[in-house]
């Protein structure tokens, strides 16, 4: 299929390699994006409407300005340090269970965690939720694919 890599795994890995872990780190999102299959692209099926996603996005932005009025250098969740994320990102204890086990089974540094639960925090503001819950974890885990080692 034309696009489609001819690399073995090792050679992946080897690639995958040269970005350090520390750099890889201070990425928020990285997942892997396979081809849109024809099928889909000629499919009746429609996804959501791009003023909806609009929406909840300025949502999730108003959300985050008033969470954080009282600190103007903080604008959004991204730029949370420890004690923000003590304060807006506390977790239930089965959620948390399910966060350390996802921090065992894939490796994750500190500094990941803290990117995820500022991602988890910005997934929930998108749904318009209070707390954090298990899918916004999950979904966020989700997010760190190269932090995986699923290349092997």
């Amino acid at each position: 299929m034309p696009g489609e890599s001819r690399c073995s795994p090792h050679e992946i890995q080897n690639y995958l390699g040269r970005i350090s872990g520390p750099l890889l780190d201070r990425i928020d999102l990285h997942i892997e994006v396979p081809p849109v299959q024809f099928r889909e692209i000629t499919s009746d099926r429609t996804g959501e409407d791009s003023r909806q996603i609009r929406d909840r996005v300025v949502a999730a932005r108003r959300r985050q300005q008033e969470r954080f009025k009282e600190r103007p250098k903080i604008t959004c969740n991204a730029r949370m340090n420890t004690r923000e994320l003590k304060q807006h990102c506390r977790l239930e204890p089965a959620i948390l269970e399910l966060l350390k086990f996802a921090m065992a089974d894939l490796n994750l540094s500190a500094r990941a965690y803290d990117r995820v639960l500022k991602v988890a925090r910005t997934i929930a503001d998108l749904a318009g939720a209070e707390e954090i819950a298990g899918e916004h974890i999950s979904e966020a885990i989700q997010y760190r694919s190269l932090d995986r080692q699923l290349w092997t």
